[in-house]
């Protein structure tokens, strides 16, 4: 991409930038790409303010996604970089992860009857895992954190080289500003994660591009990472209030669930974008039908996205054969199956 090499001045690192409104607020997106400028700092010359610039590039690439070197480092694959968290400490992240809320004797009898099932206790420390990542902030000196961000660029660019840490070329890859670590508020290195899993598995990629460039669309754009933060808030949302829990013990593990749900809602967007010919002004719209439907119905979700992918990777015969994906992804169609909300 053209900003790949493209540095983000000091004005706008010092910029504060928004958190992310919270799911159902009508303008989420807009908010996000409205972007006030700023004029260059009084008392400094042009010329002066150039080199400025040129020097502090140079020291946040030395410092950011490329070694003192120069060189790039090298990709990372989803096990490695899940590896690192589940043997860091991560005390601190650890630590802001909230007990589950005490029930009084009735509501906990209601609950046992009606309500959705809880978590198997063997399942409990990868739960805690994935919240735990969603409460970890992007570190600029953990090594691994540059190798995840390197890796999503290079995946969704097709491109071989190295990015610098701060630049615009973050902002084309559907970031709001030159700095992705503003926009993980409330999902943590857990959105980023979420963002390499999409772009590295195999059976994910095809459509993790496809969807990529219908947010490059002409009129039909939209940020493609700030829509994935919130489709990821949303699935963190679900696993909190247990919404998740019989699909988890059902498949005995709970980063997966996670990381596929997060990919099927991604699909449901897509073809909720494409049949309404939506814009970033229907964002909040989306959000919402998909916060409903991740949470009242995930297996649902989960069986279009398996329909999906048998039809993707099954070769194309006659016209009878195809899969029509609007009927997948429409609203009101419920699939075999899954009468039950959770």
């Amino acid at each position: 991409m053209s900003g790949a090499g493209g540095s983000e001045r000091p004005e706008e690192r010092q910029r504060v930038v928004p958190p992310i409104p919270g799911l159902g607020q009508e303008g989420v997106l807009q908010e996000l790409l409205l972007r006030a400028g700023q004029s260059p700092a009084p008392g400094i010359s042009e010329e002066q303010r150039l080199a400025r610039d040129e020097w502090e590039a140079l020291e946040e690439i030395q410092s950011g996604l490329r070694s003192t070197s120069g060189a790039s480092p090298p990709p990372i694959s989803f096990t490695e970089a899940l590896q690192h968290f589940q043997s860091a400490e991560l005390s601190g992240s650890r630590g802001k992860v909230r007990a589950p809320r005490r029930r009084g004797i009735l509501a906990a009898l209601l609950h046992c009857l009606c309500g959705p099932p809880q978590l198997q206790p063997q399942l409990r420390e990868e739960q805690e895992l994935a919240l735990a990542m969603a409460h970890c902030a992007l570190d600029d000196s953990e090594w691994v954190h540059m190798r995840i961000l390197q890796t999503i660029y290079q995946q969704l660019t097709c491109s071989k080289l190295g990015c610098p840490r701060y630049g615009a070329h973050w902002e084309e890859l559907g970031f709001q500003g030159a700095d992705p670590g503003t926009d993980l508020r409330g999902t943590g290195m857990l959105g980023l994660m979420q963002i390499l899993f999409f772009v590295l598995d195999s059976r994910m990629l095809p459509l993790a591009r496809e969807i990529f460039q219908l947010s490059q669309h002409e009129t039909q754009n939209f940020p493609f990472c700030i829509m994935s933060v919130n489709i990821t808030r949303i699935v963190i949302q679900a696993l909190q209030e247990e919404r998740l829990s019989r699909e988890c013990n059902r498949r005995q593990q709970v980063i997966g669930v996670l990381n596929d749900l997060y990919a099927a809602a991604f699909l449901r967007l897509s073809c909720l974008w494409k049949q309404q010919h939506g814009t970033v002004t229907n964002a909040s719209f989306f959000l919402k039908e998909l916060e409903l439907s991740t949470k009242k119905k995930p297996r649902q979700l989960l069986k279009s996205l398996e329909a999906y992918l048998s039809c993707s990777l099954r070769p194309p015969s006659s016209p009878s054969s195809q899969i029509h994906f609007s009927s997948i992804c429409d609203p009101g169609v419920e699939l075999e199956g899954d009468s039950q909300l959770i």
